[in-house]
């Protein structure tokens, strides 16, 4: 199957925005984020990134519901907003504690996210290792999954006070602290077996 590679990203030349502005221009059609007053445009997504995205997001979504932990997935196109380096960005995909579900606004996270996910494409591999990872974790984001499909890795972060720290998976298997009791196989990532024979696993069915 051939990938559909993405363009690099394109900043905008209209004057600087507040977030507010930001978010009465942007729509549903326009893959966009913000970062103190710049407008910075994002390429279509690849079929690859798409399939890792839906097939994890659904995953975690059906993990929240079984285990009734009031917790809330939500995928992009969602905005995050973070204050300490003021910015908007969209996340594949963010979980949001039941204790911090009062943050989430009709169009956007005001604050930090518990559990972010990003999938590394072409044109974003140096900003989720870069920009996004020093913006999430001095905003208070308690663990960043970054998943590189064109690579086959997985890089794990979990909070350890003010700083993100690196996990290691063992033998293959990562085991999410935010989500107390979810774990997943790497290759999973990879090779993506049926949604029932993870939740199988998971015990949950």
């Amino acid at each position: 199957m051939s990938k559909v590679l993405e363009a690099p990203p394109v900043l905008s030349n209209s004057p600087r925005l507040t977030y507010e502005e930001f978010l009465d221009w942007l729509d549903e059609d326009t893959l966009a984020e913000w970062v103190d007053g710049e407008v910075i445009r994002m390429s279509p997504a690849s079929l690859e990134h798409q399939d890792l995205s839906l097939w994890l997001a659904s995953a975690i979504s059906q993990f929240v519901t079984l285990k009734k932990n009031g917790g809330r997935i939500v995928v992009a196109p969602f905005q995050m907003k973070l204050s300490r380096r003021p910015s908007g960005r969209e996340p594949d995909i963010l979980f949001v504690a039941k204790e911090n579900l009062e943050k989430l606004r009709p169009t956007f996270l005001d604050g930090a996210a518990d559990l972010v996910v990003e999938i590394i494409s072409p044109e974003s591999r140096a900003r989720d290792r870069g920009d996004k990872f020093y913006e999430y974790e001095s905003g208070g984001v308690r663990e960043y999954w970054l998943l590189d499909p064109m690579q086959r890795r997985a890089e794990w972060y979990q909070r350890q006070g003010e700083t993100f720290q690196t996990i290691a998976a063992q033998d293959g298997i990562y085991r999410s602290r935010v989500l107390d009791g979810l774990w997943l196989r790497e290759d999973w990532l990879w090779n993506a077996p049926p949604l029932l024979d993870i939740l199988r696993e998971w015990k949950l069915i």
